[in-house]
């Protein structure tokens, strides 16, 4: 790893901090059980007069850092609503002499807070040192899901097949909560979309993950933080609504919690009913045959998306977290392929055509134990994890072929029948813990801990082929899989703030052994390979409203069980997809670099490498003139991004959010035997503005634009939308009513270029991107308010796919 031309910046920002005349000022904040306060606003007072020398809030663990605070004397106060004000006794600052201020313990107050309105709101997009958030409840997500929503993200797309792509790599990692899904491919595509985007409150993108998270993730983590009820008793919200596009839809959910002393229970229950397409247009040119192919899809979708747990604060030191999660889907739907074939002169050859029905289910579920000891008031810490984790799907499908010898001829021959039943299932059992230990009198910190998980993954198709009027066994086609996998890691960091400077570095290990088996085909695939993970972050804060950070990591992606799982799929006559139980996982070396002023990001340089990245090929056979798609190893892939962006109040009325940047993608690999390389400039642009209107009104006007770029082997066109959305406050601000029309030009599509080898295809997909849509929803509770105790922020990485 060429790793000394990364820590450069590093270095510059470590000379930044030689003549420093300030010290830090760190603390924590509690409740009445010592439970940690996060988002309690901590207030650094100047004595003797009181006047506020800085403000932030705490993080999730509770505690705060000035990072430069002047020679003096001062205390700081913590503000919370629902509990009393607390405020620590005065202590003197001295230069070099970091202070630590005695742990703040804030009373829960009991008066209901009817009265009391809340004029300041988030901006729709945060910049921090170290990572990029959204705050969703800026957006209008009226009958939006939380794939739909993470388009909105900064540098986030999505491919054909609508997997996630960051920083022009698939290789991203997602978290819920703190803790990975388990999930991708198309387990993770369901899940997200029966996830409604009103269920969520944040997401953090992460492009330099700390050693701490899992090194999973070439391209860095995505973090989507759900919404937690924080009422006594029982409270919650509630919302229902309806959309149509070319068919309609519906859903509903609920989300409640229950707070009762040291315990608190939470349920979450959402479900709908959605009635879609997708069209799928592609020209192939062989030789001097031309395909002009169309294939659409109409699915209908039952989903449902189910959250439960507790927590329970043993004493005021040990706590202990239960959660269930998990989501169902029923999709019944009709796929019809329309393949015409004619001569380079535009002469007819042929035509085939496709009915391809199908009805597929899937139930994945995640059962989490967590464990947290505060071991005492110093920030020393020691937490425990336990993850069972279960999916399973099937899938059948027909197919039936017809040929016509004409254009316009009447029913075509029958060519072929078939029919397949495909299940699988994959287990996950995974245990971590973690020890965080800061060194007393100082602003030193260090971390370690260690992980271990175990999956088991089994699949299995069955082809059948209609001989007459008989279905018998097709025993080329039919398969099975196996696919087993451990995974032992552990890590060690250490922070320290010297002055405006911070500091992080660590080092992570992990020891992958893993062994597929196709039992049906003879192929044995075993791996085993240490890999040593390293990170380094560094922020330097010029003054309060300036900052550098620059951050450098060393990552891996492994292949999802389904790009593993070797299989063979039909889309239609004359294409079809297949794994490949040979893949190697892929490498990364990346770096961030920013300039930050207040909460917008004046300038970011990210750099990312990959070798090994996985990515789709696409082999022609030019006698068959069938095309088969499959996941292999491309030799290395570069992204070079420079961006910038943030939120920018123009008026008390009127806040806007904007983002803007430029990359250049380069591929090169090796296919067949010959040199293939791929490279071409790119940009994109987002601006979204809010209107606060009089009665409550709220409009909201946004878009974005990707250019023309490079994503693995394919030359992507340009793509944007624009959305208008309209949310009226009713009942006091206890309820509102949101209308939505996304993509109003239905101009949001997916349209690229394949141009290597004997490879020459344009495919442009379509799905129903303009929809106008309705939402009612209302919270539930009696009025007061207290802060519930977020659960640890665990990983567990998740390649789990159909």
């Amino acid at each position: 790893m060429r790793s000394a031309p990364l820590l450069l910046p590093l270095l510059l920002l470590a000379g930044l901090a030689a003549a420093q005349t300030t010290a830090p000022v760190t603390g924590r904040v509690t409740d009445a059980q010592a439970r940690p306060l996060s988002f309690t606003t901590a207030v650094l007072l100047h004595l003797p007069d009181s006047t506020v020398a800085a403000s932030l809030a705490t993080t999730e663990q509770g505690s705060y850092t000035f990072a430069s605070v002047q020679p003096g004397t001062y205390c700081v106060k913590a503000l919370l609503i629902s509990y009393r004000p607390a405020r620590s006794a005065a202590f003197v600052v001295a230069a070099g002499r970091p202070v630590t201020v005695p742990t703040l313990r804030l009373a829960a107050a009991s008066t209901a807070l009817r009265e009391v309105m809340v004029t300041g709101l988030p901006p729709r997009l945060e910049q921090h040192a170290d990572r990029t958030v959204i705050n969703v409840a800026r957006l209008n997500t009226a009958g939006t899901n939380a794939l739909e929503v993470l388009q909105q993200a900064p540098g986030i797309r999505l491919d054909k097949d609508e997997n996630i792509v960051y920083r022009g790599s698939t290789g991203i990692n997602v978290l819920i909560d703190g803790k990975l899904t388990y999930m991708s491919g198309e387990v993770l595509k369901n899940y997200l979309k029966s996830l409604p985007a009103s269920a969520i409150s944040q997401i953090e993108l992460l492009p330099n993950p700390p050693a701490s998270m899992d090194a999973a993730g070439t391209a860095g983590v995505l973090n989507i933080r759900l919404k937690r009820n924080q009422l006594p008793g029982l409270s919650g919200t509630f919302n229902v609504g309806g959309g149509y596009g070319r068919f309609e839809k519906s859903w509903a959910g609920t989300n409640l919690a229950y707070n009762a002393g040291k315990v608190r229970l939470f349920a979450r229950l959402d479900g709908g009913r959605y009635n879609s397409f997708n069209r799928l247009t592609m020209r192939r040119i062989i030789r001097d045959t031309v395909f002009n192919q169309e294939n659409y899809w109409r699915p209908l979708t039952y989903t449902g998306n189910y959250a439960a747990g507790a927590d329970v604060a043993l004493n005021a030191r040990h706590s202990l977290s239960l959660g269930l999660r998990g989501s169902g889907d029923q999709t019944t739907a009709l796929s019809t392929a329309n393949s015409v074939t004619t001569d380079a002169a535009g002469r007819f050859v042929e035509r085939r055509q496709l009915f391809n029905p199908q009805d597929e289910h899937g139930a994945p579920r995640a059962l989490n134990l967590n464990y947290r000891w505060t071991i005492d008031s110093t920030g020393r810490e020691l937490s425990a994890d336990a993850d069972y984790v279960r999916y399973t799907s099937a899938k059948e499908q027909q197919f039936r072929n017809l040929a016509f010898a004409w254009e316009n001829a009447g029913p075509g021959q029958d060519v072929g029948q078939l029919r397949s039943a495909n299940s699988s299932g994959t287990t996950i059992r995974a245990a971590k813990i973690d020890y965080v230990h800061p060194f007393a009198g100082t602003q030193w910190r260090a971390e370690t801990g260690a992980k271990t998980s175990r999956v088991s993954s089994r699949s299995a198709i069955q082809f059948d082929q209609l001989a007459g009027s008989r279905w018998r066994l097709d025993t080329l086609r039919t398969n099975s899989f196996q696919y087993d996998e451990h995974i032992s890691a552990g890590y060690v960091s250490l922070s320290t703030t010297l002055g405006k400077l911070e500091l992080k570095g660590g080092l992570r290990g992990e020891l992958t052994q893993s062994k597929g088996n196709s039992p049906t085909t003879g192929q044995r695939v075993e791996r085993r390979y240490f890999q040593l993970f390293p990170s380094a972050f560094a922020a330097y804060k010029i003054n309060d409203n300036n900052q550098l950070s620059a951050s450098v990591s060393r990552r891996i992606t492994r292949p999802s069980y389904q790009d593993l799982n070797p299989f063979l799929h039909y889309t239609d006559f004359y294409t079809a997809h297949q794994g490949n139980p040979f893949l190697a996982p892929s490498l990364s070396q990346s770096l961030v670099a920013s300039y930050i002023h207040k909460d917008f990001q004046v300038l970011s340089l990210s750099y990312l490498r990959e070798t090994n990245a996985v990515n789709e090929v696409v082999t022609q056979d030019d006698q068959t003139k069938v095309s088969t798609t499959m996941p292999r190893n491309l030799g290395r892939a570069t992204t070079l991004t420079l961006s910038s962006g943030g939120h920018t109040t123009l008026t008390k009325w009127w806040g806007m959010d904007n983002e803007i940047s430029g990359s250049y993608n380069v591929v090169t690999t090796e296919l067949e035997d010959r040199h293939v390389r791929l490279a071409r400039f790119g940009g994109s642009a987002s601006s979204n503005h809010t209107f606060t209107l009089p009665r409550q009104y709220q409009l909201l006007v946004g878009g974005y634009y990707n250019s023309p770029s490079v994503q693995g082997l394919f030359y992507t066109r340009s793509a944007g939308l624009l959305n208008l959305g309209l949310k009226k406050q009713l009942w006091a601000e206890k309820a509102s009513l949101s209308l939505r029309l996304s993509d109003v030009f239905a101009t949001n599509r997916f349209r690229s270029d394949l141009r290597y080898n004997n490879v020459n295809q344009t495919c442009t997909n379509q799905w129903e991107s303009r929809r106008l849509t309705l939402t009612f929803a209302c919270k539930l509770g009696s009025g007061k308010t207290r802060n519930q105790r977020n659960a640890g922020s665990q990983e567990e990485e998740g390649r789990v796919g159909r």
